[in-house]
């Protein structure tokens, strides 16, 4: 996961990652069989889901661009983290979604260096700190299965 960027140019590889956890919150939510954990990726799964509504506005008309490869990078290891889901070492899997989420709170930390629109840059500082929030809920859930 140290594939992260010094620039993130593109909202669409903001919103590539998200949609990344929406996917696995999704699946999570179906899987998981403890009601707290559950509840919990349904809080992220909504958090995520809102973000992505809100970068909306930000998004370019298809411009023939791609996606980054860090973008991509980050969307797949939602991906893998859906089959540690199915294994027995909750541990591991929630070791490795704190660290999952903590580079999305780099991405979104890395857009906000760069000089941007007062609005834009309002809404991704409201974005990073309900992914704080996700972020320290799943340190307290790891916390709590010590």
């Amino acid at each position: 996961m140290n594939q992260l960027p010094d620039n993130v140019d593109k909202v669409s590889d903001i919103v590539k990652v998200l949609k990344g956890g929406i996917e696995f919150y999704k699946d999570g939510v179906q899987n998981v069989t403890s009601q707290s954990t559950q509840a919990m990726f349904k809080r992220m799964l909504e958090e995520k889901q809102e973000a992505v509504s809100a970068l909306n506005p930000y998004m370019p008309e298809a411009d023939g661009s791609t996606d980054s490869d860090w973008a991509l990078h980050l969307h797949d290891e939602y991906g893998i983290l859906r089959k540690c889901m199915d294994s027995s070492d909750n541990r591991k899997c929630l070791e490795q979604l704190k660290e999952l989420e903590n580079d999305v709170l780099h991405v979104v930390d890395v857009a906000l260096e760069k000089e941007l629109p007062q609005h834009y840059a309002s809404e991704l500082r409201r974005i990073r700190s309900r992914m704080q929030q996700c972020h320290d809920e799943i340190h307290c859930l790891q916390n709590a299965t010590i």
